[in-house]
């Protein structure tokens, strides 16, 4: 197996193709970058931003540039010297478009008799296919007949059989599908989906025949090479995600593996995964908390106070999730309490309701998650004493048979409404201090101590030494440089707190959470147009759905949130004293995206660089964060870098470029030295404001922490750092020191040093 040493993800759409990734290689190789890690590849929805949407899984998608194009991306790579990572999907395929789904038409045509009617997940007991697309039952009159499909409006679906002087009503109903109204979708849907993305259609890949169509291609690449390594998407989706990791390591011995599981803190994967890690949701809380002041913690819960918002965190969580069990899941929830024997329905229904929303992970997975299934069980119950037969009858029949539909499907869905519940909807209304709501990470748990840090640092290095870290992805509500200067904001929280309610007084948002939230936001994204933070506000205010939902829309209050932006710039006074208040968190907020990041490129596991986060990125979430990246700024102030400039940390970034590219250099041209963990505690008044750990005897890293207050105690004064006797070299700045180095000395240009062994 060859594991990258580091790998940079690019974001493939049909406006940045196989063709303009393949323009990047030289620059990504001469950054350090050791693999290139891409979105899905395969073929998608036609006008896909994102390829999650696969409609086709025997090829390379051709708006990217097909087969032909990734094969010439794939072999620059490897002239490059670099692995190859790819995204994959074996949760879903999109039917978004049915025709661009072959296998998805051929089932809608034929029915059961469909040679892929066993490749979808589908309920076929309870008849024709629901498919949720008009805008409401009556537009069945709008249907009409164009050749051999049926029509309505931009959506087309195939007829079985003659449609010869019939009507298209009377055609529609001898399909084997029916269409009915969208808002159906989520009480009556009959397949499995996608959180509740009814375009998203679940596949069986535990089926062999549906494994080996659904992987031909990308099983391909990884035996002829041209790709290194794989980043499975949403195992939490499949029915059994030990045995399909089984599956493709035994397909894909070779290949580095990592899996998008969201642990819960103190979660660990299942042991019996033949995987190298996780995509790294769980490192990056561990690092963003290291530079979060535990002491803003009641600044920030007396200020969510004073502006009306709830403050018990799992008291949200719970209603967040019961509205996804009793809204949206509805009917994944009837699917799975219809296999529960000997319960009334209703009590059912009840009883898999209540064990989703008490779920202390994503998702149990049995028996290995024995545990985690009986805190839900124990949960529930406590919640909901009524329910204490149907639970115990629930119980029993999961526990007895754990590999059976029951426990398959509970198992399945409870990570859909843990995500949907939380990530998606508390993390938007549980905006106390938004820097927390990460994936991954909960919002209650405020800061993670260097003790704490270290000790995961440690247990990493043991356990996963191959595991992908990363501070941004695709799927973060942040990117990194966002969530460090909006750490500051626990160092200056009273201050903070003053401004908010003297701002909301002027221009504030009828809505408490999304208020608090829209003024974390501005201060971490400043400047920040007003059509990217509307489109932020938008979208924060419709998955909370407190107000106005993605279905159910509050115009008015959609109105507001839309105009508030322009009413922040246009107002002069108010816009100058947020500007002179991120003036005065920007070098802070600076110093702890310099701090973040050396400890994610240099502590235990496999770092990714999200595109474009070798320079500040001060993105939100996604589609914001997959703007298009400025590849000819980047390699000129590498080429600047790479000839001996120490930039300046200034709105540049390049000081950052500066960590990223040393960093990467020293891990991919000396792996030797990045073995092992340890903490190397500094002495001194100022010892709590520094980080520091050394990779086996030859290479110590050292980051600045809580920089406000550091600066607030009168800075490093008389701190040292005790280093191993012997000389030492500053890699970012090409310094020489001696075993018992001031901070005042080796953090008086940057605020973040990496230091290797010389006389090694």
């Amino acid at each position: 197996m060859t594991v990258p040493r580091s790998t940079y993800r690019l974001q493939l759409h049909p406006g940045f193709t196989f063709a303009d990734a393949l323009a990047v290689v030289g620059y990504l190789a001469d950054l350090g970058v050791d693999a290139v890690y891409v979105s899905p590849v395969l073929d998608a929805t036609p006008g896909s931003t994102h390829g999650y949407d696969v409609t086709d899984a025997t090829l390379a998608r051709p708006a990217l540039g097909g087969d032909a194009g990734f094969k010439t991306l794939t072999d620059a790579i490897k002239t490059a010297g670099l692995g190859m990572v790819v995204d994959i999907v074996p949760n879903h395929m999109s039917v978004e478009v049915p025709a661009a789904n072959a296998w998805w038409w051929d089932v809608l045509r034929n029915g059961r008799n469909s040679p892929y009617a066993d490749y979808f997940d589908i309920d076929w007991s309870r008849g024709r296919i629901l498919v949720p697309v008009l805008g409401s039952d009556d537009d069945i009159a709008a249907l009409t007949i164009e050749g051999n499909e049926l029509v309505y409006y931009d959506h087309r679906f195939p007829i079985n059989g003659t449609s010869a002087g019939q009507s298209p009503q009377d055609v529609h109903d001898r399909q084997h599908y029916e269409l009915v109204g969208w808002r159906r979708g989520n009480a009556e849907l009959n397949y499995r989906r996608f959180f509740d993305i009814t375009t998203l259609a679940a596949v069986c890949v535990e089926r062999p025949e549906v494994f080996a169509d659904t992987h031909r291609a990308i099983l391909r690449w990884v035996a002829s090479g041209d790709v290194t390594g794989l980043r499975v998407d949403h195992p939490d989706g499949l029915a059994d995600p030990g045995r399909y990791m089984q599956h493709l390591r035994a397909a894909a011995p070779e290949a580095w593996l990592v899996v998008e599981k969201i642990l819960a803190p103190g979660e660990a994967l299942p042991a019996s995964w033949p995987v190298d890690g996780t995509t790294g949701y769980d490192v990056l809380g561990e690092i963003a908390g290291l530079f979060i002041d535990p002491a803003g913690e009641q600044v920030f819960a007396a200020l969510a106070n004073d502006l009306g918002l709830r403050t018990d965190f799992h008291a949200v969580e719970e209603e967040a999730r019961r509205l996804v069990t009793d809204r949206l899941l509805v009917a994944e929830v009837h699917r799975i309490a219809a296999l529960l024997d000997g319960v009334p329905v209703d009590l059912a229904r009840a009883a898999v309701a209540e064990t989703m929303i008490a779920f202390p992970v994503y998702r149990s997975y049995l028996p290995e998650g024995a545990d985690a299934w009986g805190a839900a069980i124990t949960l529930a119950g406590s919640r909901q004493p009524d329910l204490g037969e149907a639970l115990i009858a629930l119980d029993h029949q999961v526990q007895s048979d754990p590999a059976g539909e029951l426990a398959t499907r509970i198992q399945q869905t409870s990570g859909m409404v843990v995500a949907k519940g939380t990530e998606d909807t508390t993390f938007y209304r549980y905006t106390r201090f938004a820097a927390l709501n990460e994936v991954g990470g909960s919002p209650d748990r405020f800061g993670v101590a260097p003790a704490a840090f270290h000790l995961a640092a440690e247990a990493r290095e043991s356990d996963q030494p191959r595991t992908m870290t990363t501070l941004t992805t695709h799927d973060t509500k942040r990117s990194e440089d966002t969530r460090a200067r909006m750490a500051v904001l626990s160092e200056v929280g009273p201050d903070f707190a003053d401004a908010v309610k003297r701002w909301t007084s002027r221009q504030g948002i009828d809505e408490p959470s999304l208020n608090l939230l829209a003024w974390q936001t501005l201060v971490g994204a400043w400047p920040i147009s007003n059509e990217r933070l509307r489109a932020y506000l938008d979208k924060a205010a419709k998955e909370s759905k407190l107000r106005t939902t993605w279905t159910d829309h509050d115009e008015a209050f959609e109105e507001e949130v839309a105009a508030w932006p322009a009413k922040i710039h246009d107002d002069a006074d108010l816009a100058a004293e947020v500007a002179a208040f991120v003036k005065r968190i920007e070098a802070p907020g600076w110093s702890n995206s310099l701090g973040q990041k050396l400890v994610q490129l240099t502590s235990p596991g496999v770092p990714d660089l999200y595109q474009g986060t070798e320079l500040w990125d001060f993105s939100l979430v996604d589609p914001d964060n997959r703007r298009p990246v400025d590849y000819e700024t980047r390699r000129a102030l590498l080429a600047r870098i790479e000839a001996g400039e120490l930039p300046a940390i200034d709105e540049s970034g390049a000081a950052k470029m500066l960590v990223v590219h040393h960093a990467l250099k020293l891990r991919r041209d000396r792996p030797e030295i990045f073995r092992g963990y340890r903490p190397v505690p500094a002495s001194g008044a100022a010892a709590d404001h520094v980080v520091a750990f050394a990779r086996s005897d030859e290479l110590v890293a050292v980051a600045t922490r809580l920089p406000v207050g550091l600066a607030a105690a009168g800075g490093w004064r008389d701190t040292v750092l005790p280093l191993a006797e012997s000389s030492w070299t500053n890699v970012l700045t090409g310094e020489r020191l001696d075993a018992r180095p001031r901070l005042d000395q080796l953090l008086s240009r940057y605020p973040v040093a990496l230091l290797v062994r010389d006389d090694r």
